[in-house]
C-alpha cells in the first residue's frame, strides 16, 4: 500500500492515536490501554473499540488507577493521589510534538497528529519538565488515505475539528477513520439539518461522516455574513484549513445558495454553491498566510437568495518533525546490547536525542549535517553476566567491574574506531587478541584488562592480585638491597641515606635522599592537597610540559608548580599498555601508603587517554643519582 499517513491521537488526560491502514473496520486499528494488566483486553462499550494492554510495548514506568469517582473515561482523575494537575511535554521519536497542560481533573486532554512515519516503528515519549509526573491513558493508531491532508512540509497537529450545528461528539463507528468531531453551535446562527443520508464518499477522499454533515449553520440575518475566526497559538504558527459543505435543504426552484469567502479581508474562494446531500471539501493547498488572527467571512454571492452555510471544518497547525534520530546501526547495536544483557537502565526512545535526554552511560557526537553517533558506552558496575556480546559497536567501552566470563573476543579487533576498552575486574580468561595488544602499544587503543581470572597477552599473564607497580617520582633503578646501601654509605660518607624497611610481600618502593625531605611544604600539607587534576591542570602546572626531569619505562616526568610549591608530574605515555593497566592500582596504593622516606603523592589525573601522577618534588635528586656518583 506504500507509505501511509497516520492519524495519531494522544489521550494524555487522555491518549495517543495513530491511523495505520485504510479500512472500514477495526482490522487496521491499534488501540492500546496504558497501564492495564498484561495480556488483558476489553471493548469500549460506546464505540466498540477493542483495546489491548501496553505491557508488551514498554520497559519502564508504573501503572496507576484513577480514583473510583472518576472511572469510565480518559482523564487525569487524580491517579497519583496528589490532586495536582501536571504539565509535561510529549515527543514523537526525537521531535517535540506538543506541551500537555492538564487544567481540569475531569476533562480529558487529547493530542492528535497526522504524520507520515519514516520508519517501521513509532515512539511516543512523555517528558517530565518538573511540573508534575507525566501520564498517558491510551494510545490509538488509525489509517488515513494518502490522498488526504497533503502538505508541502511537516506533520499536522489538530487545532480544531468541529461538527457545526451539533450538540454531541461523534467518532468511530460513524467515522471510518475514527476522527473525533466535537460539537459546535452558536445562538447567533440558525441550525439546519436533515434526516437524509449525506453522500460523503463519491469523489471525496476526506469522507466526513454522514451524521456530521447532516447539520449546518447559517446566519439568522440572511443578509449578514457567516464568520469563522481564531487567534494563533504563537507568532510562528502555520495553519491548514479544511471546510466541508453539503446542502441539507431541498431547495425550491426559486431558491439558490451561493457565496464567496474572504480571509482577513482578501478574496480566498468563490463563488461556491454546495450540492444537495453530497459533500464537497474546500481546503488550502498551501500554508495560510502568516497572521496573528485568521478571520474567514462568507458572503452571499450575486444572485443568491439564501445566506451561506458550513457543515464541518478542520484546522491543523504545522509541526516540523523532520529531525532524524541516531545513526541506525548504532541504535541497532545498543538495542541488541540492552536485550542481550538485560540492562536495567532507563533506556527508552532514541539513544542520543533529544540531547538533554540521551541514555545514561552513553556519549554521542553531534553535528549539523549527519545523524548523531554513539561514541562511548559505560556499563561499568552494571551487573552484566555472560560473554562479551558481539553487538558491541565501534565505541569507547567501559565494561569494568562486572561478571563477564569467557575470553576477550576476536571480533573486537574488527572495530577500527575503538579507542578505549576497559575490561578490568571481570572473570575473563584466555589470551588477548594480538591486534588489540599491537594497537595499544602504538597508542591507537587504550586497553585495560587488570584484575581478571587469567588473561594473557604479549607472552605473559595478568593474574588476579598479582600486579607489580613501581611507586614514586624517581627516575632510574630502584634498589632495596642492604649491601648496595652499605657500599654507598662507605663511599659517600657526606651523603647519608636512610632506607625504608619493607615487608617481603610489600610492593617495590622507591627511596630518596634524606636531604630531599627538607622541603618548604610538610608531609601533612601535601596530603591535604591529594586530589584529582584535569589534563588542563597538568598543562598549566608544568607550563605546557616545558621542563623534563626524566624519562621512565612508561612515562616522562616534568617539573611544575602548584602555587609556589614545586612538584614533579609523571605523565603516562599513550603508547604504554602496561602503564595504563597499572595506573589505577598505583594511584590507589599511593593514596594508602605514606612514609617519611617515600615521595608523597599530591594528586592524579585520570581523564580518558590522558593520565598522570603529581608528586612531591625532590630538589636534591633521587636514589639513582646518588648511587651513580651525584
Amino acid at each position: 500500500m506504500g507509505s501511509l499517513k497516520h492519524f495519531i491521537h494522544a489521550f494524555l488526560g487522555g491518549f495517543a492515536l495513530i491511523h495505520l491502514v485504510d479500512a472500514q473496520n477495526q482490522s487496521g486499528f491499534i488501540s492500546i490501554a496504558c497501564g492495564s494488566p498484561a495480556n488483558s483486553n476489553y471493548s469500549e462499550p460506546t464505540t466498540g473499540t477493542n483495546y489491548i494492554s501496553d505491557a508488551a510495548f514498554i520497559d519502564t514506568g508504573i501503572s496507576q488507577q484513577i480514583s473510583a469517582v472518576y472511572k469510565g473515561t480518559f482523564f487525569y482523575g487524580n491517579y497519583d493521589g496528589q490532586s495536582k494537575l501536571p504539565q509535561f511535554d510529549i515527543h514523537l521519536g526525537v521531535n517535540m510534538w506538543d506541551t500537555v497542560n492538564i487544567t481540569n481533573v475531569t476533562i480529558p486532554v487529547i493530542k492528535e497528529l497526522i504524520h507520515v512515519p519514516s520508519q517501521t516503528n513509532l515512539q511516543v515519549c512523555l517528558v517530565n519538565t518538573g511540573l508534575g509526573m507525566p501520564f498517558i491513558s491510551a494510545i490509538e493508531l488509525r489509517p488515513l488515505s494518502n490522498k488526504t491532508y497533503e502538505t508541502n512540509f511537516g506533520s499536522l497537529a489538530l487545532f480544531a475539528r468541529l461538527d457545526v450545528g451539533s450538540s454531541i461528539s461523534y467518532r468511530y463507528p460513524f467515522d471510518i477513520y475514527d476522527r473525533i468531531w466535537g460539537p459546535y453551535s452558536d445562538n447567533t446562527y440558525t441550525i439546519l439539518s436533515t434526516f437524509q443520508t449525506i453522500d460523503t464518499s463519491s469523489n471525496n477522499y476526506y469522507q466526513p461522516p454522514s451524521i456530521v454533515m447532516s447539520t449546518a449553520s447559517t446566519p439568522i440575518n440572511v443578509s449578514a455574513p457567516l464568520e469563522l475566526f481564531w487567534d494563533t497559538e504563537n507568532a510562528t504558527s502555520e495553519y491548514y484549513i479544511y471546510m466541508h459543505f453539503a446542502e441539507v435543504v431541498n431547495l425550491a426552484a426559486t431558491q439558490f445558495r451561493s457565496f464567496n469567502i474572504t480571509l482577513n479581508g482578501k478574496y480566498w474562494y468563490g463563488p461556491f454553491a454546495p450540492k444537495y446531500l453530497s459533500t464537497i471539501t474546500l481546503f488550502s493547498p498551501l500554508i495560510l498566510p502568516n497572521a496573528q488572527k485568521y478571520d474567514f467571512l462568507f458572503f452571499k454571492a450575486e444572485g443568491s437568495t439564501l445566506p451561506p452555510i458550513i457543515n464541518a471544518l478542520e484546522i491543523y497547525s504545522v509541526r516540523d518533525l523532520s529531525q532524524s534520530g541516531t545513526y541506525k546501526k548504532d541504535v541497532d547495536a545498543i538495542t541488541s546490547i540492552k536485550s542481550a544483557y538485560g540492562v536495567q537502565k532507563n533506556w527508552e526512545g532514541d539513544p542520543c536525542l533529544p540531547q538533554a535526554y540521551s541514555w545514561a552511560g552513553l556519549n554521542c557526537s553531534y553535528d549539523s549535517v549527519n545523524p548523531p553517533r554513539i561514541t562511548s558506552l559505560n556499563l561499568s558496575s552494571s551487573g552484566l553476566t555472560g560473554v562479551i556480546s558481539v553487538y558491541i559497536s565501534n565505541l569507547t567501552m567501559d565494561l569494568s567491574n562486572n561478571n563477564l566470563t569467557g575470553s576477550v573476543p576476536d571480533f573486537l579487533t574488527q572495530l577500527q574506531y575503538l579507542r578505549v576498552l576497559n575490561l578490568e575486574k571481570n572473570q575473563l580468561t584466555g589470551t588477548i587478541p594480538a591486534d588489540l595488544i599491537e594497537r595499544s602499544k602504538t597508542g591507537a587503543l587504550l586497553l585495560s584488562v587488570d584484575k581478571n581470572l587469567n588473561v594473557c597477552g604479549s607472552g605473559s599473564c595478568k593474574k588476579k592480585n598479582n600486579i607489580a607497580v613501581p611507586i614514586g617520582a624517581s627516575v632510574g633503578v630502584l634498589l632495596i638491597l642492604a649491601c648496595i646501601v652499605s657500599w654507598c654509605w662507605r663511599k659517600r660518607t657526606k651523603k647519608r641515606l636512610e632506607i625504608a624497611e619493607t615487608e617481603s610481600n610489600t610492593q617495590t618502593m622507591s627511596l630518596q635522599p634524606l636531604e630531599s625531605l627538607q622541603q618548604t611544604m610538610s608531609l601533612k600539607s601535601l596530603e591535604s592537597l591529594q586530589r584529582q587534576f584535569t589534563y588542563a591542570d597538568l598543562i598549566r602546572i608544568t607550563n605546557n610540559f616545558e621542563r623534563v626531569l626524566g624519562k621512565g619505562g612508561f612515562a616522562k616526568v616534568y617539573h611544575g608548580y602548584i602555587d609556589d610549591t614545586q612538584v614533579a608530574v609523571k605523565v603516562l605515555s599513550l603508547s604504554s599498555v602496561q602503564g595504563y593497566q597499572q595506573f589505577q592500582a598505583k594511584v590507589k596504593l599511593l593514596m594508602r601508603v605514606h612514609h617519611r622516606n617515600l615521595t608523597t603523592l599530591v594528586g592524579y589525573c585520570y581523564e580518558g587517554p590522558n593520565n598522570g601522577l603529581v608528586y612531591e618534588y625532590m630538589a636534591n635528586g633521587d636514589l639513582d643519582a646518588h648511587l651513580s656518583g651525584w
